[in-house]
């Protein structure tokens, strides 16, 4: 069970999909809801740094999109992704004692490698933040990279030689992630 107030509490679980981010994105507004977490177990093309792709393999990997519905002045949400980011760094930290580093403003490091990244889309009118679409890829249990990312990218798994929990991440994550973003919109 999430411990959470709301983000989380309506979890849509897909085997595949090219992107968490565009499948949120491209859903009708009724269902797309605060709070609303969208989890790919395998995702093809998520969207990268710049429009990169965004790889990982099957079942291996934490690869998410939620939605929030702020409505508060864009002021308070200028350092949402650096928190997003901060928070990640924090569960790694408590659960495992491991130190994870960031590369500002979307990036999560470890080893001087991409562990993970973020993606936040935001939707405004008149300065009121309507809603944020936020994408994560976060690389657990992944032990090989191909291609373009071959040298630069890493895992959990490939750092430490042992397997973590996936989920366990995610639900800490999505507890700790709440507080701070109940009290950056008070």
């Amino acid at each position: 069970m999430i411990n959470t107030n709301n983000l989380g509490k309506n979890i849509i679980i897909l085997e595949e999909v090219a992107s968490t981010q565009e499948y949120i994105k491209q859903m009708p507004d009724e269902i797309k809801k605060d709070g609303l977490v969208v989890i790919a177990k395998n995702q093809t093309a998520g969207i990268g740094t710049n429009g990169r792709t965004w790889y990982t393999k099957k079942d291996k990997n934490l690869t998410f999109s939620f939605v929030l519905k702020p409505e508060c002045n864009i002021k308070k949400i200028e350092n949402l992704t650096l928190t997003i980011a901060k928070t990640i760094v924090k569960v790694i930290k408590e659960l495992y004692g491991y130190e994870l580093d960031i590369k500002y403003p979307n990036d999560i490091i470890l080893n001087s490698k991409k562990i993970g990244g973020i993606l936040t889309e935001a939707t405004t009118y008149k300065k009121i933040v309507k809603q944020i679409i936020i994408g994560i890829g976060l690389n657990i249990n992944q032990e090989e990279f191909e291609g373009e990312i071959k040298d630069t990218a890493t895992s959990l798994k490939k750092e430490f030689g042992k397997d973590f929990d996936k989920e366990k991440i995610f639900m800490e994550f999505l507890k700790e992630f709440e507080k701070e973003y109940l009290n950056m919109i008070k």
